[in-house]
């Protein structure tokens, strides 16, 4: 069987730093195409990713290299992550901590690895959600993100073009 995970079976033992958070997006394996989505806390420093990986069991944690090993053992790549600053670290922490203690339900589109992400960077007091559960769309830039994108690079050619110093 391919390596999603270690449970965690105590608290305090697994760096939880959620002051900085990351929503990762993996592809899916065999039938799924919607991918998966991975919450990894502790960014810039000792980085750890949780998820729930079952259809009904606890949710799992890895290291980086256990990371890894997910993505080699399981032929997923990662799409994308997105950093996030949580302005309540502690709850979101205390959250996940809760939710990495108790068995999880996995429903497919309701309540699945999107929702366990929301969920903690909700606690966390963040602002980030989803527009769909599926994880190759969940963190897709905004329709407002790209807007702005090509605006300040329509401004930097313009600048260019007339040789105005930035």
């Amino acid at each position: 069987m391919a390596y999603d995970g270690e449970f965690l079976d105590s608290c305090g033992t697994v760096d939880m730093d959620c002051s900085r958070v990351a929503v990762v997006a993996v592809s899916g394996s065999g039938p799924n195409v919607c991918g998966h989505l991975l919450i990894g806390t502790g960014v810039g420093g000792n980085m750890n990713y949780f998820h729930v990986a079952e259809l009904r069991d606890y949710p799992k944690y890895m290291t980086p290299a256990g990371f890894q090993r997910y993505l080699r053992e399981n032929g997923k790549t990662e799409i994308r992550r997105r950093i996030l600053s949580l302005p309540d670290p502690n709850g979101a922490m205390n959250y996940l901590e809760g939710l990495m203690s108790r068995t999880w339900t996995w429903g497919v589109l309701p309540n699945n690895c999107v929702a366990f992400v929301e969920e903690v960077i909700a606690a966390g007091g963040g602002s980030w959600s989803s527009y769909s559960n599926c994880p190759a769309a969940a963190i897709s830039d905004s329709v407002e993100e790209r807007a702005t994108r090509f605006l300040n690079t329509l401004e930097n050619e313009i600048y260019g073009l007339y040789g105005v110093p930035r």
